[in-house]
């Protein structure tokens, strides 16, 4: 039962985008490789961004993704709704055997913690930003300070 690494692999290529603003576009391979990933995940990933609006892409030889949206204005819990297609602990779980005490009541409750658990999960990420994994990556890191990430703080 491995993870997703969708939204993971997301907010990467974004941080990858917002860092590379000023120099335009960005190709997939590019992107897959500061990932560490192959090119088509990031091409399906990128695809799943622009459908709801988070980045914009250009076919061809001068193509590439940009940022759609200013690092600011893009919430965690739009990525995470962009590209996690269910609940991290969705429907897709076994039937457990209904004749034993337990598992005839399990899924009533699991259903409610693991809803109770989605709804912060969303609450927290709909509070960070991608600015705020910029942010936090230039405090924890020797990484530079790319022109788009100064000019925005700059003129906040």
């Amino acid at each position: 039962m491995a993870a997703s690494c969708r939204f993971a692999f997301a907010i990467h290529v974004l941080a990858v985008l917002a860092y590379r603003q000023a120099q335009g576009s960005a190709c997939s391979h590019l992107l897959a490789g500061s990932v560490n990933t192959n090119p088509v995940v990031i091409r399906r990933l990128l695809s799943q961004l622009r459908k709801a609006g988070l980045v914009k892409t250009r076919k061809g030889m001068r193509g590439g993704a940009a940022l759609g949206l200013a690092p600011e204005a893009i919430t965690l819990d739009a990525v995470y709704r962009a590209v996690e297609p269910q609940a991290f602990c969705g429907p897709d779980r076994p039937q457990p055997n209904l004749r034993c005490p337990v598992g005839v009541g399990i899924a009533r409750v699991l259903d409610e913690v693991f809803a109770s658990a989605q709804a912060a999960l969303e609450a927290a990420l709909e509070r960070r930003t991608l600015r705020d994994v910029l942010t936090a990556m230039q405090e924890e890191t020797a990484l530079p300070a790319g022109p788009a990430v100064l000019a925005a703080d700059r003129a906040a």
